[in-house]
């Protein structure tokens, strides 16, 4: 009987894995007319002495048909369907013992037509279940990969687009990191290639090797990877998860509630730098304890995906669904993420859609041509970063980039994203001088294809996940970024107050005395504070690269540092907005953050530091019991001004109101002075609690406090009502009417 015949220019791609389509050739094929009954087996084993095709049948001795092909015709077998090709397994001798394995060629394509066509139009929402590295097992009538009855079949099924390459393969520990065996089969003119390798299991370490438009052979890291070797090493590792997630009520109670509309207090994190040395499962033990005992709702990380380089923090990654190796593999940080729910506490990670690092084992030039990358030069390199940026108007790069945020929402749990450098995507000129940018199509600055993207990805995350947060760190007055998609916004539901950030830190820079002058820089946020919903954040930025740690930031001795800081968290908690704060801060630690050094934990053997953190704890307890500062966050009814125009006395003080009427008056002593008989106008009369006083001796204040607040009745900054207070030099006191 002969085999099917195939040209031997084909078997010679084959045989190299230079082909696009080697499962036309390997594998078995039903033969037809007089053969009708019979199945040509074709498989590729180099350097063998001898090969036999084993079935269920019997057993049929291969010939060597050319340079590592070894081909014979075994028997087809009936099935519903008609004729089909029997199951079988390849008995290898390289002239040290016969090997048992499966055969990749014989098995049907992983990724279907429906896949293919909704990437293709950029509108796979789950694309992590489509390309990737998946773990599959399969019931066959001879049982595993070698053979074993009653055993299924265990492998792995490798996808990944690269629509420009001539051939892709395979390689890793499995095969010896030589490719030859496992050359992938492209599907169709869809750009994504896909093959089956039994027996491969979860840790194996992988990449593709592609031979690429310029006909160079490159490995390449597999962009939909869920784990990677710890840099500076540059493989994949295949991961199959079996995380059994325990935050069922937590995920329940999620998609019932609009967290934009409750209380949102942020702890910042780098993971490598808040207690070095630790794993995601040390964090368990350590971090979220410590977080719920600061009283903190969410915990937000710098990025955690895959990024060769430590010190770009994160900020520079090449796998967009791989989590940071460096402290674990991905059940680790999902036991963790599930461990601050377990403990009320939601989790945000830092997302970075706008650019990419140019490693050679990663996305740019990833077959040869600008394929991730915008191949505009004037729009595809990132000036400031030395870095790609993304080809936002490509279906695929636009549909891996929305499925990416989507996946880190459904896979990990995690509560929200915050999107860095949303101004870099807005922005053609962003960064760039005459003649660096070309204009839109209508002649303008804005990227369109950008602000598409970012509407779909804040819509779509929206969508598949109730109850979730997008939070955009967006530093110009790019108008609706937390308007709804369908009102012409962008759809974020959040965005880092970057105006009050810098005004708030170069208003404290000032020595108490010269404040007086800068009076409208600690005011001027309430002018625009409902034109967006917002975040206040003293991020990481903001405590690095010289510009010193928030105790450094601020003027005079020791005392009023420390006061200082008291104060600033104070107002930051009670100013409209949500809040965030970066680790270290809650400490007041002396040093600058530093990225290769912990936390200044030591620092707490110091009163004055251990005041700061229990004044942190306390101040978070009490504004989550109090609505009066979250639940009217975006609405003007919620905040009313008693005085603002105090620059004299660098005094603010007005009124937060909550939704079912609670009120809360706050009055803030930016001053090195303490203030006698300081009248603050009041909504009413009555009988006033301070509630709240950052002079407190616990915290390391000087103990002034007021008892027996009463409103007088008479007319003051056009109130019916005031008091006098005693008000503490760098002090905030809060008052709440006495029920």
């Amino acid at each position: 009987m002969h085999p099917l015949p195939v040209d031997y220019a084909v078997l010679d791609k084959v045989s190299n894995a230079k082909h696009f389509n080697p499962h036309s050739v390997l594998g078995g094929h039903l033969m037809d007319g007089n053969d009708a009954g019979q199945v040509t087996v074709r498989v590729l084993r180099p350097l063998a002495k001898s090969v036999t095709i084993v079935t269920l049948d019997g057993e049929y001795a291969t010939y060597h048909e050319f340079n590592g092909i070894f081909t014979t015709v075994v028997p087809a077998v009936r099935n519903e369907y008609g004729w089909a090709v029997p199951d079988y397994r390849v008995r290898t001798d390289y002239g040290e013992g016969p090997v048992v394995e499966d055969d990749p060629y014989r098995y049907m394509p992983t990724v279907g037509d429906m896949d293919m066509y909704l990437y293709g139009e950029g509108r796979h929402e789950r694309l992590w279940e489509m390309l990737g590295a998946h773990v599959l097992r399969y019931d066959d009538p001879m049982g595993s990969e070698s053979g074993e009855p009653g055993r299924p079949v265990t492998g792995t099924a490798f996808a990944v687009w690269a629509p420009n390459a001539k051939a892709v393969r395979v390689v890793g520990d499995f095969n010896g990191w030589n490719g030859i065996r496992h050359g992938m089969r492209e599907l169709g003119s869809s750009g994504v290639w896909e093959l089956f390798v039994p027996g491969v299991a979860a840790g194996a370490r992988y990449k593709y090797e592609i031979l690429n438009a310029n006909n160079e052979w490159k490995q390449k890291a597999d962009p939909l990877e869920r784990s990677h070797e710890i840099p500076p090493a540059t493989a994949s590792i295949v991961v199959d998860s079996t995380h059994e997630w325990g935050d069922d009520a937590w995920m329940a109670r999620r998609a019932q509630t609009d967290p934009h509309a409750g209380p949102v207090s942020i702890y910042e994190v780098h993971a490598g730098s808040w207690k070095q040395g630790l794993s995601y499962r040390d964090m368990i033990d350590e971090l979220v304890p410590y977080v719920k005992k600061m009283g903190f709702t969410h915990v937000e990380f710098l990025p955690l995906e895959e990024h060769p380089f430590t010190g770009s923090w994160g900020y520079q990654v090449t796998g967009y669904y791989g989590v940071d190796s460096r402290f674990g593999d991905p059940d680790d940080f999902k036991a963790l993420v599930d461990a601050f729910h377990r403990a009320g506490i939601g989790v945000i990670m830092d997302w970075v859609p706008a650019h990419f690092p140019k490693d050679d084992f990663a996305l740019g030039r990833f077959d040869g041509t600008p394929l991730y990358e915008d191949p505009d030069p004037l729009r595809g390199e990132h000036p400031d970063w030395g870095t790609y940026v993304f080809n936002f108007g490509r279906n695929e790069v636009r549909n891996f980039l929305v499925a990416n945020a989507s996946f880190w929402l459904d896979e990990y749990h995690m509560d929200a994203l915050r999107v860095d450098a949303v101004s870099s995507m807005l922005y053609l000129d962003y960064s760039r001088e005459a003649g660096q940018w070309r204009p839109n199509i209508y002649g303008g600055r804005e990227n369109l294809e950008a602000i598409d993207f970012l509407k779909e990805a804040t819509a779509t995350a929206y969508k598949n996940n109730p109850g979730i947060m997008m939070i955009a760190e967006e530093s110009t007055a790019w108008p609706g970024v937390t308007a709804p998609t369908d009102a012409g916004g962008l759809g974020f539901g959040l965005k880092w107050n970057m105006g009050w950030m810098h005004d708030t830190l170069a208003y404290l820079h000032e020595t108490p005395i010269n404040r007086q002058y800068h009076h409208n820089e600690i005011t001027f946020s309430m002018v625009y504070a409902y034109s967006e919903h917002y975040v206040l954040p003293i991020s990481h930025d903001e405590v690095v690269y010289g510009k010193g740690s928030l105790y450094g930031k601020m003027p005079g001795d020791d005392w009023q540092k420390y006061a200082g800081v008291r104060a600033l968290f104070a107002y930051q908690w009670a100013h409209p907005g949500k809040n965030l704060t970066f680790m270290g801060n809650e400490v007041a630690q002396w040093g600058e953050w530093d990225y290769e050094s912990s936390v200044d934990w030591d620092a707490l053997e110091w009163p004055d530091h251990r005041g700061v953190q229990k004044l942190v704890a306390d101040l978070n307890a009490f504004y989550r019991a109090t609505p009066a500062l979250w639940s009217q966050d975006f609405d003007p009814a919620g905040f009313q001004w008693l005085t603002s125009d105090d620059a004299q006395h660098d005094t603010l003080s007005f009124m937060r109101v909550g939704k079912g009427g609670e009120e809360l008056v706050v009055v803030v002593n930016f001053s090195g002075s303490a203030w006698q008989d300081y009248r603050v106008p009041l909504p009413h009369g009555g009988k006033w609690v301070e509630v709240f006083n950052t002079d407190a001796k616990e915290y390391g204040g000087s103990g002034i406090s007021n008892d027996d607040v009463v409103a007088e009745k008479g007319e003051f900054h056009s109130r019916g009502w005031s008091t006098k207070l005693t008000v503490p030099a760098l002090g905030a006191l809060f008052l709440k009417p006495e029920q």
